[in-house]
């Protein structure tokens, strides 16, 4: 089942369902690709109108970049329930002798570190639609400004749960060196998505006074 192909009641039974997949990683994913059409809506608000002519040509730009980017955290919506997919079926296997032991925790292992890739770099994504957000509220179509703050705020939401989702598979990591490096990627990402979208919020009270 291609989750990003589900309508919406659909998607919402799914992830209402006793299945752990998709859970918060995806959501937080979804929260970004929500973002992202938000932003190229406003982008599109803003092409073809009149008052808003010197600015048609960054909005086009950043139209291009929201649309690839809600493709992008489609792609990461599907993959992050694969990967806890993935987990579980290592460890659903056998773990009769040593050498089966040995692969199974390897596999975990693996399933584990990649579990943690995904939401990292969901996070990431997340600093670069609030970047849009920012932008969009500050170029584009003042009739959709609280669009782009909604879009900051999904930004500002969705990376604090991609990032309790890396943290969580962090912790049943064995190689510490790695899990220590990817905890301090995890902080510098998540400081430039928060700080970003904070940016945004203060923009859009200016707008609605």
């Amino acid at each position: 089942m291609e989750l990003t192909n589900l309508s919406v009641r659909s998607f919402l039974e799914e992830l209402a369902s006793e299945s752990a997949a998709p859970g918060g990683g995806s959501v937080a994913a979804l929260g970004g690709a929500l973002g992202a059409a938000l932003a190229a809506m406003v982008a599109r608000l803003t092409v073809g109108k009149e008052k808003y002519r010197d600015e048609w040509e960054g909005m086009e730009r950043l139209r291009d970049e929201a649309d690839a980017l809600r493709i992008r955290f489609l792609d990461l919506l599907s993959q992050d329930a694969n990967s806890f997919n993935a987990f579980m079926e290592a460890m659903k296997l056998p773990k009769d002798t040593e050498d089966q032991k040995a692969k199974r925790s390897k596999a975990m292992q693996e399933a584990l570190l990649h579990a943690a890739r995904i939401p990292l770099e969901t996070v990431r994504a997340l600093g670069e639609m609030a970047r849009l957000a920012r932008e969009a509220v500050a170029r584009g179509n003042r009739n959709a400004v609280t669009d782009a703050g909604t879009a900051a705020l999904l930004a500002r939401a969705a990376a604090l749960a991609a990032a309790y989702n890396v943290r969580a598979n962090l912790l049943a990591l064995k190689d510490q060196d790695v899990a220590a490096r990817l905890r301090r990627e995890l902080e510098d990402a998540l400081a430039v998505t928060l700080a970003t979208a904070d940016e945004v919020l203060p923009l859009v009270e200016e707008k609605l006074v």
